[in-house]
């Protein structure tokens, strides 16, 4: 497969992310709450009682507590009574009150903690758990930590989590890391499908290696899955942002022959393209085209198109495009009425503005002081001659 080159910086990361994983201690849980204050609680007096605890009391009682240092002391309590079991569910609710208040040594005790107890916990708990490293913590290493930690658990990634962290790493530009990772997909008992390959070949697509992308795309077949709508329409955003929309458009025919259907992201793609470049009636051309395979414009095709006529002067065609959109429910936007309306001015279309001006503010827009600026100067300057 060629994906690019594994430089040692990022075979040294993720040796060094697997060691750490590797790295095993008894859980400790610690907390600067004063446990002789849990007498005073009455939720936290209640694990201490013998009576025979249910699980949705427990659950109860957790939900209950006000900070991550009394959850930290119920789970100390509810771990040495015989007569409680500690579940996925609870964990669960533990990790995320422990993430709220950014507590994140505190989760990788509590982690050890349903290792050691050998709780069995699924891959949506290790999901959850690799989303709050991401999106919470913003700790990269961590998240891909846990990744290659779930063995230790008895849990095998599903390929939904897999891709998670490929895209975290895409998202994040750590291209090397990336195909270091796809390359444990094996070793972690993960069989890649296309979405897999979709984010490989963002990544492809992202730092400029189209070249390396359409290879990508030659090897999905040979892994026993098939390049899909996602696919090519990464392949022609890539391709457009390198001023190829031909080679794009080639593209698009290529799907029609292979009865893959373009949606509406898939035109997008391909309009903004061309009005980008002043391909305007082509643009325009692949909208009809558009409509008759049965996707719909959305609010990005028209205005790909209208600030395209705007960008090329065509403001007179803007203005009819403009009224076009309104009736097939589009929705300008205030910086579509604001060009269009300093264009119409600088071209001396007075008649023209005070009509985009009244369906501007039937829109709710209300023009900025220097649009009014600009429209007060072209009224005198019509006037005066």
């Amino acid at each position: 497969m060629v994906v690019s080159q594994t430089t040692p910086q990022a075979q040294r990361y993720i040796s060094r992310t697997l060691m750490s994983s590797m790295a095993t201690r008894r859980p400790r849980i610690e907390t600067s709450f004063d446990i002789r204050k849990s007498n005073s609680n009455p939720l936290l007096k209640k694990l201490d009682h013998r009576d025979w605890l249910a699980p949705n009391e427990a659950m109860k009682i957790f939900k209950t507590l006000k900070n991550a240092d009394q959850v930290l002391v119920a789970l100390k309590k509810i771990s040495s009574r015989n007569d409680y079991k500690p579940n996925e569910s609870l964990f669960s609710l533990i990790v995320d009150r422990l993430a709220r208040e950014r507590r994140f040594d505190d989760i990788e005790d509590v982690l050890q903690t349903v290792k050691y107890t050998k709780i069995k916990v699924s891959d949506s708990f290790f999901s959850n758990l690799i989303k709050i490293y991401i999106n919470v913590a913003n700790h990269l290493e961590k998240a891909i930590q846990v990744l290659f930690r779930m063995s230790e658990f008895h849990c095998c990634p599903t390929i939904e989590t897999f891709n998670l962290v490929l895209n975290m790493l895409v998202c994040g530009k750590h291209y090397e890391i990336v195909h270091e990772v796809y390359l444990s997909a094996a070793k972690l008992g993960v069989v890649v499908d296309t979405c897999c390959f979709n984010i490989l070949i963002k990544g492809l697509c992202n730092c400029g290696k189209m070249d390396a992308a359409f290879s990508l795309l030659c090897e999905i077949p040979k892994q026993g899955c098939m390049p899909n709508t996602k696919t090519y329409s990464t392949l022609m955003h890539g391709l457009c942002k390198q001023n190829r929309v031909d080679e794009a458009i080639k593209l698009w025919h290529e799907m029609e022959e292979k009865d893959i259907c373009p949606d509406t992201i898939t035109f997008n793609i391909l309009i903004s393209g061309l009005c980008e470049r002043g391909r305007i009636h082509e643009g325009m051309e692949f909208m009809d085209k558009m409509k008759l395979s049965g996707c719909y414009p959305n609010s990005a095709t028209y205005q790909a198109i209208l600030y395209g006529l705007l960008e090329s002067k065509s403001f007179l065609d803007a203005k009819d495009f403009m009224n076009k959109m309104l009736s097939e429910g589009g929705s300008p936007s205030s910086l579509s009425y604001k060009l269009l309306i300093h264009g119409l001015c600088s071209s001396g279309l007075q008649a023209d503005v005070d009509l985009v001006l009244k369906k501007m503010l039937d829109n709710g827009f209300i023009p900025q002081v220097k649009t009014w600026k600009k429209m007060i100067m072209a009224c005198v300057e019509n006037h005066g001659s």
